[in-house]
C-alpha cells in the first residue's frame, strides 16, 4: 500500500469520527506561547491515540472564524500542500484543505 493510500484511508477514517458527533476542544484557540505548549505537551502525552489527538486539538470538519481570521488548514504553516497533510510532528496527520485545528499558525 502506497503512503498515498495510507494517507487517503486515515483521513476518511478522521472524517467518519469527526462526523459523528465526537466532542473536540474546538475552544479556546491557542492564541499563546504558553497554550502551544501546552497542547504539544498535551499531545506528546497521548502518543499515537487518534481520537485522543484529535480531541486535544480540536479538529474540525470545517474552518474556524477566530479573531477576525478564517482558521483552515490549507493557509496553517504545518500544512503540506501536495500532500494534504499536517505536518506538526505531534500531530502528523493526513487532512483535508477546509479542516481546522486549535494549534493552526500562519
Amino acid at each position: 500500500m502506497t503512503t498515498a493510500d495510507n494517507d487517503e484511508g486515515l483521513r476518511s477514517e478522521i472524517a467518519g469520527v469527526l462526523a459523528s458527533g465526537f466532542a473536540t476542544n474546538v475552544f479556546p484557540r491557542a492564541d499563546s506561547h504558553e497554550q502551544v505548549q501546552q497542547l504539544v505537551s498535551d499531545l506528546r502525552e497521548a502518543g499515537n491515540d487518534l481520537k485522543s489527538k484529535l480531541r486535544i486539538s480540536g479538529f474540525t470538519l470545517h474552518p474556524v472564524e477566530h479573531g477576525g481570521i478564517s482558521q483552515l488548514c490549507e493557509t496553517c504553516m504545518y500544512y503540506k500542500v501536495h500532500r494534504r497533510f499536517c505536518e506538526l510532528p505531534e500531530l502528523n496527520v493526513p487532512v483535508e484543505p477546509d479542516w481546522s485545528c486549535s494549534l493552526w499558525r500562519i
